[in-house]
């Protein structure tokens, strides 16, 4: 029996025993972090990764509750989709979910920004994290970067070391020899850790199918009315509104990767099914956040700025 591409790469997903090795290379560092790194927070925003997170914290932990909480640094101009997702898929799982928000920061003080109204929060999410983080005296936060999602993650370590400041020098990060993970810091510090930094977005498409996911139905093709700008396909919005002299336009896309209204955009796809994402997932050769994340285009080491502030 002949099989398309798309069902070949679906088969994969099935049979292919590399998913198998990095589900438990991530398992293996998700009960490191409970064992070797105090209080933890498994960082859950509802995108794609955090989902495949979420699966690889059960397959460590249950029948148990997690070891830590998941946490969300919600900007307040995230997608409507993702976030009644999220909430939806916590209350399936029933797990404790501690939400602090861009927006509280900016009350505070401690984020200001030219326009609180429209202007990107995406930034500005690391001032709140940190402050998550001395508030709860998380000692760790699991998240899920991967290495082939930009220049400066490629440049991680899967137990990233951050300074008291919540800062990270990409000139001074430890070794790390096969699995024996430094763990090691002291009052004040903080570690990433990123349990998924091996997988590529073709390996989180095929584990999603294998596991049989629910996601967030913008990553899925529908119609949206965009705005063609400067090579990105900007979704209309009230933070996103049309420029003078721009076209609206009504297109079949969907979302790589979801985060900040104001620095997002969806592709042009009517992949409507995980099993066409991942034949088309294959084809690209464009990074996810290339094609998708404008604030990443500011500047060539945009991405580290930001990690040395103290961002994801």
């Amino acid at each position: 029996m002949m099989h398309t591409t798309a069902e070949k790469l679906v088969l994969d997903a099935a049979s292919n025993h590399h998913l198998d090795w990095l589900e438990s290379e991530a398992v293996h560092i998700m009960r490191e972090v409970a064992a070797e790194c105090g209080k933890a927070a498994l960082l859950f925003s509802g995108g794609k990764d955090s989902v495949v997170l979420l699966r690889i914290a059960e397959k460590a932990f249950r029948p148990g509750k997690f070891p830590f909480p998941l946490v969300h640094i919600d900007t307040g101009h995230n997608f409507a989709e993702v976030i009644e997702f999220r909430d939806r898929r916590i209350a399936e799982l029933g797990e404790q979910l501690i939400v602090r928000t861009v927006e509280e920061s900016i009350r505070r003080g401690t984020v200001r920004l030219r326009n609180p109204t429209s202007d990107s929060r995406n930034a500005a999410q690391a001032v709140t994290l940190l402050e998550a983080i001395a508030e709860f005296q998380f000692a760790a936060c699991i998240g899920g970067a991967r290495r082939d999602e930009e220049k400066a993650r490629a440049k991680e370590r899967i137990f990233s070391f951050r300074d008291e400041f919540g800062q990270w020098n990409p000139k001074a990060q430890r070794p790390e020899l096969w699995d024996l993970y430094n763990t090691r810091i002291h009052l004040g510090e903080n570690m990433r850790v990123f349990p998924i930094s091996n997988w590529t977005e073709l390996d989180v498409w095929q584990y999603i199918a294998r596991e049989k996911l629910a996601l967030p139905p913008i990553y899925f093709a529908h119609e949206r009315q965009v705005i063609p700008r400067n090579g990105f396909l900007v979704p209309l919005t009230t933070l996103t509104p049309a420029k003078e002299g721009e076209v609206i336009e009504t297109q079949v896309v969907r979302f790589r990767t979801v985060g900040d209204i104001s620095c997002t955009c969806p592709v042009a796809s009517d992949a409507a099914t995980v099993e066409a994402i991942i034949a088309e997932t294959a084809m690209t050769k464009i990074t996810e956040r290339g094609a998708t994340r404008m604030d990443d285009r500011a500047s060539e080491a945009s991405m580290e700025q930001r990690k040395k502030a103290g961002y994801f």
